[in-house]
């Protein structure tokens, strides 16, 4: 039988997965709300899939697999939201699911250590809405459902080169800030290897081994490239949009010891030198 993956919101983390699965035969159904991204999706060998709008009944009922990407909103988990009664109703039926959710639910721990276990605490509205999208999901009953507490994500086309080669990267200081990140190539490596040991009601934390402040990751970006050290400006007084001066609102350490441990994964990138020593590889391929 033909392993069928029904991947909604199918962006940037579920089509480095998919660069893993489909030489080894998989079907890939994939979700996107736009009809040119529904033609790039085709050229790279998924079956695209306009969501919402396309009666999705045949796709959920022939999946073998599901990935949530999508997130969620004001208004709650949009995929429950249009197809849930669906899923429901075929949730017995799939070996394996995957949500993908975010550090973000942790909140602040002002630069501790958190792990799976740690009690979920969000500091923003967006970090809430995904506490919330996770009991949803995890309230279907038979749905072999996995958690995937994502860090910041980075990879090609999404580095800090762009900025630091155009003179607009700036190093913003703010005193015992620290994030977790994860290349995503190893993203895709941790959901390759769930499904190929599925655990229901697992929930893992996916970030690399070195959590660093901020302004290390722009200087060391900065010498790879051999540039200067773009400035240092203050996190009190630096102009931000609303955004990105929420991220700054939580500092934590996240530990990724369950990945390791119980999935077996090695870090293709285990801290972000590594990574970012890679993605430059990747620009001149």
């Amino acid at each position: 039988m033909t392993k069928t993956l029904l991947s909604f919101g199918h962006g940037f983390s579920a089509r480095s997965l998919s660069k893993l699965l489909l030489p080894q035969g998989w079907r890939i159904i994939g979700t996107t709300r736009s009809a040119d991204k529904a033609e790039a999706l085709a050229a790279s060998g998924i079956a695209p899939a306009i969501f919402p709008g396309s009666d999705m009944a045949d796709a959920i009922a022939g999946a073998t697999h599901l990935l949530i990407s999508a997130g969620p909103d004001a208004e709650g988990d949009p995929v429950l939201r249009e197809v849930g009664d669906q899923i429901r109703k075929n949730a017995r039926h799939f070996a394996w699911a995957g949500y993908l959710s975010t550090t973000g639910v942790y909140g602040d721990h002002q630069g501790r250590w958190v792990d799976e276990t740690t009690a979920l605490a969000p500091a923003t509205k967006r970090g809430q809405w995904r506490v919330e999208a996770e009991a949803a999901w995890s309230a279907i009953p038979d749905l072999p459902l996995h958690i995937f507490r994502l860090a910041g994500i980075y990879g090609p086309g999404r580095g800090p080169f762009a900025k630091v080669r155009g003179g607009t990267a700036r190093r913003i200081i703010k005193d015992g800030q620290v994030f977790s990140r994860i290349h995503v190539d190893d993203i895709a490596q941790v959901l390759a290897a769930s499904i190929a040991q599925p655990d229901p009601g697992a929930i893992y934390n996916v970030c690399d081994n070195d959590p660093a402040p901020p302004q290390d990751v722009i200087g060391h970006a900065a010498e790879l490239l051999g540039l200067p050290l773009p400035p240092a400006v203050d996190f009190e007084t630096a102009e931000m949009t609303p955004m990105a001066r929420s991220f700054y609102a939580e500092s934590k350490r996240v530990r990724n010891d369950r990945i390791r441990n119980e999935l077996g994964v090695r870090l293709i990138h285990p801290t972000y030198r590594e990574g970012l020593a890679a993605l430059l590889v990747d620009e001149t391929k």
